[in-house]
């Protein structure tokens, strides 16, 4: 039969109450009790039941975390940012992915209730209602990149907005004057505020052009798709750029097979600098999205108010953007230029 936790207290020689309460870490055991009993724990190998422990704790000690897809460099790097905090902290993961579908959302989120102590949320489908109706109002909960911004909340969010609008004036910079964008999903909030970046900047520093915009899905292949479409036209643009690093990757395929040259023929530009954009022939020039360091910050803040839920205030910040320059629209060497949010 398994050792029970009645087991280790008959051997160590005291109570029920003393064995838990030094295997929860309690102040009021001492040293040499605490010693003692985890010699008996290890000696008969006992091994505490996490159900029993988050009874007594009401804590799981695990933390949730909803994206809208799990596939592909962007949400790697994503994740990856908050497993390493989260282990820093002794927390586990669980990643669950809505598909984009506002319902596989909502189920998700309901389905941790009870068994996470907090949750990070990214989604398109998020919104003052839709939390209210899917969190439980004693759950902690941060929120990424999303819309937003309410007095419940922390949230945390890259600059999208300032960072295409610096890549915008980047490529004006360098010359070109006919700019097409590739959009990412027109529901996702991300790729909307890229969006707007991409427009603002060309309303002001190009006034006497249009824009030109290619949807996208952030996927390689919407790239390599929106590439041959650009191939195809007879008046080409000068530069392209894309909502996401992947999508650039698609349309650099196109150029490829096509037998057009990046940058000489037509420039190319990215966003998010996930680690293959460096490693692409010619290296892409795209904007850092900083998107483990997001990951980190908010399972931070989520941890933080788990610990403290009285004390938590909610924290709004915008994680600024780098322009990081590279071969695809230069053939001067990698710079990195700091992007102020606004």
């Amino acid at each position: 039969m398994a050792t029970t936790i009645k087991d280790v207290a008959r051997v160590a020689g005291v109570s029920v109450a003393t064995v838990s309460r030094a295997l929860n870490g309690h102040a009021n055991v001492k040293a040499p009790t605490r010693a003692h009993v985890m010699g008996v724990v290890a000696q008969l190998r006992f091994v505490p039941s996490s159900a029993a422990q988050s009874m007594i704790t009401r804590r799981t000690h695990t933390v949730g975390a909803l994206l809208p897809d799990l596939h592909g460099e962007y949400f790697s790097e994503l994740i990856r940012g908050i497993d390493l905090a989260a282990r820093a902290r002794g927390l586990h993961l669980l990643v669950s992915s809505s598909h984009g579908d506002a319902a596989e959302a909502a189920a998700a989120l309901r389905a941790m209730n009870g068994r996470v102590d907090g949750l990070l949320v990214m989604s398109p489908h998020v919104s003052a209602d839709f939390l209210w109706g899917n969190v439980a109002d004693d759950l902690p909960a941060v929120l990424m990149n999303t819309h937003v911004v309410d007095g419940k909340h922390s949230s945390f969010a890259v600059d999208n907005h300032g960072g295409a609008h610096a890549m915008v004036r980047h490529l004006v910079e360098r010359g070109h004057r006919d700019i097409a964008f590739v959009a990412g999903p027109e529901s996702n909030f991300e790729a909307q505020e890229r969006l707007r970046g991409y427009r603002d900047a060309v309303r002001q520093l190009l006034p006497n052009q249009s824009e030109q915009v290619l949807q996208g899905d952030f996927t390689q292949a919407s790239g390599f798709r929106a590439g041959n479409q650009l191939v195809a036209l007879r008046d080409r643009p000068s530069a392209v750029f894309a909502s996401n690093d992947m999508m650039a990757i698609g349309c650099l395929s196109a150029f490829n097979e096509a037998g057009l040259k990046v940058p000489d023929d037509i420039a190319l530009a990215g966003f998010d600098d996930v680690p293959v954009s460096r490693c692409v022939n010619p290296s892409l020039t795209t904007v850092r999205a900083r998107i483990t360091e997001l990951g980190g910050l908010a399972l931070e803040r989520l941890a933080s108010a788990i610990e403290e839920p009285e004390g938590h205030t909610p924290q709004h910040r915008i994680l600024r953007a780098d322009l990081i320059v590279r071969q695809s629209t230069t053939a001067s060497p990698l710079r990195a230029v700091r992007i102020d949010s606004s």
